[in-house]
């Protein structure tokens, strides 16, 4: 069968990736054509037979965050969602599979089941943070949702959105990573440091985020510097995918502190003494591996204003990240927006020093999210499910 998949930032294109595996695991004469990054495309270069699919935009090209950056960027977002639908429409799936990306995917799902395509949405919108009225159009435009949160099987039971739940992918993502059977001796051996003890620093994808946390993760750099017990540490930075030296040099140059190391996230959080995490899939992504964190995030004034004054985000959820929600308590600190600065980061950080209790706890918190998603295998668990309902050939409207 032919998929056409959609993924638009690095989250995505992991898991998309993943599924991808699952898909051809399942389906050997599958046909994949996709919107989306590297790791789908290693996937598709090493697995795809037909020779009739493969990368049509890279997602470095499109990725956008916050009202505010697409309003400035709504003529370019109108001529990519243009061209996708004629690319759709020529190609023909068999389903459309869209992941999480909802400012782009929304509009597909619609043009998709209009011209009668089935479509799956991989990765649910968060519309039990905001935006709730979202879900008249999964109903309407979706055939099956694919979640990945235990937390999102009430909601979207409740709201009438029919969906599938088969775990989490991350579980499979993180413990099937190469990075995470190195030693400590062989990271550093791989990176050419030393072997000192570390602080981890992930900025985000996007170059607003990376503009915005920045400046933040250099002043505690500096400061750190300064205290007694933390001279001899490193920080070493997690360069996101899609990104180069040139988008952290402002921060990043001589004397900073702060070396920039890209293609292994996952092993600089396996080793390091603590994180400091933007939010989104990376500080899940820390829960699994078990590196003590504190999650920080801010946004343009204007963004913020419409998440608590219009769209009242903090009346709905008690959280910004992903494993908080899971277990429904603050497992580790948010910084969000006027709180996130250097002198509170650096609080934290000294709070989770190795031996700490506070460092302890949040482990023993970690050990009950990872029992909360389950066993594994949910890549090719969703795919095979998605392979079942097209070969049913039903209505499911």
């Amino acid at each position: 069968m032919r998929y056409y998949i959609i993924a638009g930032e690095a989250s995505g294109d992991l898991h998309a990736s993943n599924l991808m595996r699952g898909l051809y695991d399942e389906d050997p004469q599958a046909s994949i054509r996709f919107r989306g990054g590297d790791l789908m495309k290693q996937v598709y270069d090493a697995r795809d037979k037909s020779g009739d699919g493969g990368l049509t935009v890279h997602y470095k090209q499109g990725a956008m965050m916050g009202l505010s950056e697409i309003l400035r960027k709504a003529g370019q977002l109108a001529r990519n969602i243009k061209e996708c639908k004629r690319d759709i429409a020529a190609w023909k799936p068999d389903a459309v599979i869209l992941v999480d990306y909802p400012g782009f995917n929304f509009p597909i799902a619609k043009f998709a089941h209009e011209k009668g395509f089935k479509v799956f949405w991989y990765i649910a919108p968060k519309t039990w943070a905001s935006r709730e009225g979202r879900n008249r159009k999964l109903r309407r435009d979706v055939d099956r949702l694919f979640i990945v949160f235990p937390f999102e099987i009430p909601y979207f039971t409740r709201a009438n959105v029919p969906f599938v739940y088969k775990g989490n992918p991350l579980l499979d993502a993180v413990g099937n990573a190469p990075a995470l059977q190195r030693s400590r001796t062989e990271f550093f051996a791989e990176h050419g440091l030393e072997d000192r003890p570390y602080i981890a620093m992930l900025a985000g994808s996007r170059k607003g985020e990376i503009s915005r946390m920045m400046p933040v993760l250099s002043q505690v750099a500096a400061q750190l510097k300064t205290l007694p017990q933390y001279r001899n540490h490193q920080f070493l930075l997690a360069g996101a995918p899609a990104r180069s030296e040139a988008d952290y040099l402002p921060w990043t140059g001589k004397g900073s502190g702060i070396k920039v190391i890209f293609g292994d996230t996952y092993g600089i959080l396996k080793h390091a003494d603590a994180a400091v995490i933007n939010s989104g899939t990376a500080s899940l992504e820390a829960a699994l591996i078990g590196t003590p964190q504190v999650v920080c995030w801010s946004t343009t004034r204007f963004n913020m204003f419409l998440a608590r004054k219009v769209l009242r985000i903090q009346d709905r959820i008690k959280f910004i990240s992903l494993a908080n929600l899971i277990l429904d308590k603050a497992v580790f600190t948010e910084l969000i927006q006027e709180d996130f600065t250097a002198e509170k980061v650096i609080a934290e950080l000294e709070s989770l020093a190795p031996g700490s209790e506070r460092a302890a706890a949040m482990k023993e918190d970690y050990a009950a999210i990872r029992e909360a998603l389950g066993s594994g295998g949910a890549s090719r668990a969703v795919a095979a499910s998605m392979i079942e309902l097209l070969r049913q050939n039903v209505p499911w409207h």
